[in-house]
């Protein structure tokens, strides 16, 4: 499930959407995902785009992290290309199972 992998001691989770702030928290909310995606972590790109957030995501954590991107559009593939950080492709419930046996053997 995709909360296996979603609490690590060691990783933070980060929100990148191109929906504006306030229905994007409300989303995050009505979901019950405010556990894994806390508000300070949720970006919206609607403004400035999915490669400007990146960017203030990559200034607030450094360098020294390992950065993952999934998705399952063209525009964060390409940000993600940018920046340099690997994209993993979602589009099933099997890419996130393939993630998680991913970070389990420390691939990413």
């Amino acid at each position: 499930s995709l909360f296996s992998f979603v609490h690590r001691s060691n990783c933070v989770n980060v929100l990148v959407t191109t929906t504006q702030l306030v229905p994007a928290l409300a989303k995050v909310l009505l979901y019950g995902l405010g556990g894994v995606f806390p508000i300070e972590n949720i970006y919206s790109a609607t403004k400035i785009g999915k490669e400007s957030c990146f960017e203030r995501i990559n200034s607030r954590y450094g360098r020294k992290c390992t950065y993952v991107v999934v998705g399952d559009g063209r525009d964060e593939e390409t940000a993600a290309k940018q920046m340099n950080f690997p994209f993993w492709r979602v589009s099933s419930h099997s890419d996130l199972a393939a993630l998680h046996h991913a970070l389990d053997v420390g691939h990413l």
